[in-house]
């Protein structure tokens, strides 16, 4: 594509992608921007805590409606549910395993026969933030955490939350309570706020506007010839297929991260998501890290940095529960569950299962060279004081550049099946079998092969 065409596709990209992204993404979330900042308001005027927790739910309910409409009845019922099990259970100490099973057959059941599945997925985030709250409440019961089941407007209260309702993220109980003291407004909240919007839209915009046309136009590698290849379906060679996968998941991270800052923005401006360190009030709420996802040290550390309250929930009531029967059982466990959680979509179950074989496997492979090697070459990164004599030799640092140019070949491939046309494929589980199979196809199967020689290679090391 000459340099002239593409002058003309940036002009035209303002006005036909950029404006409208930036104006879509105001419209469709200004209203649940300023029920967080009336919330907020309420709270600071010293109002009972009653009437603070039925401030939330009932600004709760409104965004409910205002995303959903009448289907939000099914996350009501699922927080009705929840709840009858926590009074009913009130006196057992299993009741974070027991609601655990009951919500995800709440899930299961859902998504399967109560109502048809291109609504049902609208509603998923909420019903993830619902199910992960209510679990959570449920162990800190168990663990005494929370000291006794909480009234039925407290714990509606926490599950409706207008901060977190709809984008997320998961908080703990404890951390609803301390949002409902009513902090006083400060300069570094408005920067908060304000400074995770911006980084909102702006992934936004790069997933809409920057990715989908990254290599054509915005890095033009192979000219006018990947463009033609990419308007006939038809791509030869196997540059340019990565090239195009590494664009589809770009987007999809994107995307991702777009949830991640609005969610940021939501929950701080209704006021949780600050830690205090004796009379300092820092409003340092992070719900992912893209630098850790887009060039991570390895493929776990890319997956805990994708959603950190998700992977704090994930780690407390899951991994460190089923870690006695092992670590390659707890990793596969939690992986389960994140997928119970999601749904039952295939692309979805198949990727997080690969994750689960393949976080495991980098993390025996380098584990066992680390001891072999006595080198800093783990998958987290080691502490100043660790007893490893290697450290900073050129070696070590080429071997942690290889394992993760291997991670961002993993991520690629991996994401390279959350295309933005899937979105448009009519809501049939073979359409998105049959594609995710194609795409993995295409890419020659090579992030399971390298998995399976790196099993090979840990088995091999002595």
């Amino acid at each position: 594509m000459g340099a002239w065409s593409r002058q003309k596709f940036f002009r035209e990209l303002a006005a036909g992608c950029l404006l409208p992204t930036a104006q879509q993404g105001v419209e469709q979330v200004w209203q649940l921007l300023l029920i967080c900042l009336l919330c907020r308001l309420l709270w600071m005027t010293g109002l009972p805590p009653l009437f603070k927790h039925l401030s939330t739910v009932a600004g709760g309910f409104y965004v409910l409606y205002l995303f959903f409409e009448l289907h939000m009845i099914w996350v009501v019922l699922l927080s009705l549910l929840c709840y009858l099990f926590l009074f009913l259970c009130r006196h057992s100490s299993m009741r974070g395993t027991f609601l655990s099973i009951t919500v995800l057959i709440y899930l299961l059941l859902g998504e399967l026969h109560m109502m048809d599945t291109s609504n049902w997925h609208k509603m998923r985030g909420s019903q993830i933030v619902v199910a992960m709250k209510a679990v959570s409440l449920a162990f800190d019961l168990d663990r005494g955490v929370v000291s006794e089941v909480p009234s039925p407007i407290q714990f509606m209260g926490y599950i409706y939350y207008v901060g977190t309702i709809i984008f997320g993220p998961w908080i703990s109980f404890n951390s609803y309570k301390e949002a409902l003291e009513g902090r006083q407004l400060s300069f570094s909240w408005l920067f908060k706020v304000s400074l995770s919007w911006l980084k909102s839209q702006s992934c936004l915009i790069v997933s809409n506007c920057v990715a989908p046309y990254l290599f054509p136009y915005f890095i033009p590698i192979y000219e006018d010839k990947l463009l033609r290849s990419k308007k006939r379906r038809k791509i030869r060679g196997s540059l340019p297929k990565w090239l195009l996968a590494y664009e589809n998941t770009l987007s999809f991270h994107s995307s991702n991260y777009f949830v991640a800052y609005l969610s940021e923005t939501t929950t701080t401006l209704a006021g949780a998501g600050y830690s205090q360190e004796k009379d300092k009030l820092r409003w340092d709420l992070t719900v992912s890290e893209p630098l850790d996802v887009e060039f991570p040290r390895s493929v776990a550390q890319a997956v805990a940095s994708w959603n950190l309250p998700m992977t704090r929930f994930l780690r407390a009531y899951v991994f460190e529960r089923a870690v006695k029967f092992g670590t390659f059982s707890a990793i596969m466990a939690t992986y389960a569950a994140s997928a119970l959680l999601h749904g039952l979509s295939f692309h979805l179950c198949a990727v997080l299962a690969s994750l689960g074989f393949i976080t495991y496997v980098e993390h025996v492979l380098r584990k066992r060279l680390a001891t072999v090697l006595n080198a800093c070459v783990l998958s987290k990164k080691c502490q100043p004081n660790c007893s490893h004599r290697n450290k900073k030799a050129v070696w070590v640092y080429m071997i942690n550049l290889a394992f993760s140019a291997l991670a961002i070949l993993h991520l690629t491939y991996l994401g390279s099946v959350f295309s933005s046309s899937v979105d448009y494929m009519e809501e049939d589980e073979d359409d998105f079998s049959h594609y995710a199979i194609q795409k993995w196809s295409e890419l020659g199967w090579t992030s399971h092969w390298l998995t399976f020689a790196s099993w090979i290679l840990y088995r091999l090391v002595l």
